[in-house]
């Protein structure tokens, strides 16, 4: 039976290795594509379907960076510091293609100044947004947080107080982009599943052209079509994983009534905005 290491080496070592990394940063890849959301989206799924293509390599030991939404006061070295040594990189993927790396990092989306950042920092990158039906997401997201302890009310209150919590950090985000907000990011249900507001702002950051929207149902219900779909718009050649498997996922429903009914109400000018700007309706609305 193999030991593991104890927590402690295991935080010991990504520290080294993040150190070393900033240091040995224009010897690595920088990332060629970015999962950008949604939380509680289906993301870790398709991180993983991804991961499992010859020529993808993800970030070391972490999924996501968060480097243009938590840490990007950081600086450009210690995010590349994440990502393969190229020479590493090419043998592992001998054979396969051009190596690329990526960063899964499902804040994103919803953070105000990542797109802006990522259109700037990376330009010509391409942007995976996976979509899930918002209600159910917000639902997901607050089990999630209470889970992790961040959420500490019960659902009908956490849900009634989103706006009190989250408008003002968001007001103190706009005004300074290096403030960090523990309540945007651990608070925001019913918010984050607005996406219209955040493909648009991703379209004006990147162009629409280098965005791809990849519906959850959709993923989960035709795994091969779907990641068919995502490997072309990446330029990967064709790959079909042994097989596709939910992670991360949560045990359903439980949604109190009327949690289900507010949200439904809040979220259906924003699904419309959603239907316009896709030019098809999402997988909940059809």
């Amino acid at each position: 039976m193999k030991r593991r290491a104890p927590q402690g080496l295991k935080v010991l070592g990504r520290r080294a290795s993040v150190a070393t990394g900033r240091w040995t940063a224009g010897l690595r890849l920088a990332p060629g594509f970015l999962l950008a959301g949604v939380q509680r989206g289906g993301t870790t799924s398709l991180f993983r379907a991804l991961v499992d293509h010859p020529a993808v390599l993800p970030a070391n030991f972490h999924k996501g960076v968060n480097y243009f939404d938590v840490h990007y006061a950081r600086g450009w070295d210690w995010y590349q510091g994440h990502f393969p040594l190229r020479a590493a990189a090419a043998l592992r993927t001998r054979g396969a293609g051009e190596p690329v790396t990526f960063d899964a990092s499902g804040y994103y989306a919803y953070h105000p100044h990542a797109a802006e950042r990522i259109g700037r920092d990376l330009p010509g990158t391409k942007v995976l947004v996976m979509l899930r039906d918002p209600v159910e997401r917000a639902w997901s997201a607050y089990k999630h947080e209470h889970a992790r302890g961040f959420e500490t009310e019960a659902p009908e209150r956490a849900f009634a107080l989103e706006d009190e919590r989250v408008q003002p950090e968001l007001e103190r985000m706009l005004a300074d982009p290096a403030y960090y907000s523990a309540s945007h990011r651990h608070h925001s249900y019913r918010r984050r599943g607005q996406y219209a507001e955040q493909l648009e702002r991703l379209h004006a950051a990147v162009g629409a052209a280098d965005v791809l929207v990849v519906d959850s149902r959709d993923f989960f219900e035709r795994p091969e079509e779907e990641y068919r779909r995502v490997t072309d718009f990446l330029g990967l050649a064709p790959h079909a994983p042994a097989r596709f498997d939910r992670w991360n996922a949560r045990p359903g429903s439980g949604m109190p009534e009327g949690v289900r009914r507010d949200l439904e109400r809040a979220l259906e000018p924003h699904d419309r905005a959603l239907e316009s700007l896709l030019g098809a309706p999402p997988s909940w609305r059809r």
